[in-house]
């Protein structure tokens, strides 16, 4: 009997994972072209930290209420709503005409897709023990890492015809995901669990997470809003700085992102797990903290092609652990429902990207090297905070944080 509940269960996880490769897939695709895309409408570095911003913002807000939301009528509607949401979005972005169009549809992508994360890590959470939850994170770090493989290749093959093109493809593959998850996902979450959740679903609110941050698991948010903010220098305007820095095509960004993203997919998918087994969530954390800042620097003096692509794979490997880490950790101390904590920490996330995408952009402007020299120090401090507040000796053991 075990045994077939363990079966169940990987092929539950394997089908949440495909979903997301799936969806992830319309994600990767619009990145190496957004750049060119919105200078079409005469915007800059500051817009285009603002565009990242805002979907994080709404994202901020909302992420919580769906993962509260998610404890009370379980995964599967939620995880609807967020891939129709998206979809939607994507559409919308595609049929746009002028700049506010952009902004309305990346708030609109925050508000609904923002359903999708914080109750899918719940879903590996209801699915899995303790023990395997770690690789269980990594898997679904790992198709979404897929997605974002296959993705910026495709998209800039797509550009070529039209700018517009992978945001309608990025919408039709959408609603393949919506329809996988509402004909063969099955439900995670018992209705008994359900009942004890409450009655009560909030949004985001500055008092819940000043608690938060002051709970026994303070810290790992805390972390998770500092190390995004910093890692987020790299993911808002890598786009933008190496078009910039090296004078790239569409397919050419599209064709760097896809390779490096192999080295996402193997890290998250085979080593996530090993690594966090072998030696913890606390000791991995700190250690691709470390690496991330190092890969910064290896960015900032890359001036050829292979240059580029070794110090962007070194970089994307570094950091490819520490979210899923993060994540995992937080689950194992949640002590309210694991939506919730979810939630939280994906809230505390999308700050961190609010933040992070919108100095990213203005230091951008302002220099093109001055957003990676900012992501160093802060890497660095996160580093330095989790050597002295994540215990390495006691698996899944967190000393409580007092900012």
């Amino acid at each position: 009997m075990k045994s077939a509940v363990n079966t169940a269960s990987r092929k539950n996880l394997l089908l949440l994972a495909f979903s997301l490769v799936v969806v992830m897939l319309g994600f990767g695709m619009v990145i190496p072209i957004l750049p060119f895309y919105i200078e079409q409408f005469g915007a800059g570095g500051s817009a285009f930290g603002a565009l990242v911003a805002i979907a994080a913002l709404t994202e901020f807000l909302f992420g919580p209420f769906w993962g509260s939301l998610s404890d009370r009528t379980g995964r599967k509607p939620i995880l609807m709503i967020g891939m129709l949401g998206y979809g939607l979005s994507m559409l919308l972005f595609g049929l746009s005409t002028e700049l506010w169009m952009l902004f309305a549809s990346r708030a609109l992508s925050g508000v609904l897709s923002s359903a999708t994360l914080s109750t899918a890590m719940a879903y590996i959470g209801d699915s899995t023990s303790k023990k395997e939850r770690g690789g269980g994170m990594g898997i679904l770090g790992a198709s979404a890492g897929a997605g974002t493989i296959i993705g910026p290749g495709l998209g800039g093959l797509l550009a070529g015809e039209s700018l517009s093109t992978p945001f309608f493809v990025g919408a039709g593959i959408s609603v393949l995901s919506l329809t996988l998850i509402a004909l063969l996902l099955p439900e995670s979450l018992p209705r008994e669990s359900r009942a004890l959740a409450g009655k009560t679903v909030k949004f985001i609110n500055f008092r819940e997470l000043r608690q938060a941050i002051t709970s026994p698991i303070g810290f790992l948010f805390f972390l998770a809003l500092l190390a995004t903010c910093g890692t987020s220098n790299f993911e808002s305007i890598y786009s933008l700085y190496i078009v910039d820095k090296m004078k790239y095509t569409p397919e050419q960004v599209g064709a760097i992102l896809t390779v490096v993203g192999v080295v996402a997919l193997i890290g998250r998918g085979l080593l996530t797990g090993l690594f966090t087994r072998l030696w913890g969530e606390a000791s991995v954390i700190k250690a691709s903290l470390l690496m991330a800042a190092l890969g910064f620097v290896f960015l900032l003096v890359a001036h050829n092609d292979l240059a580029v692509f070794l110090s962007t794979g070194f970089f994307v490997f570094a950091t490819t652990f520490l979210r899923p880490s993060i994540h995992s950790l937080t689950s194992q101390r949640a002590t309210v429902g694991q939506g919730a904590a979810l939630g939280l920490s994906n809230a505390f996330v999308s700050l961190g990207r609010i933040a992070g995408s919108l100095y990213a952009g203005v230091l951008f402007d302002a220099g093109m090297d001055y957003p990676y020299y900012s992501g160093i120090v802060i890497l660095l401090v996160c580093f330095i905070l989790g050597m002295a507040f994540l215990q390495p000796a006691r698996r899944e053991s967190i000393t409580p944080f007092r900012p």
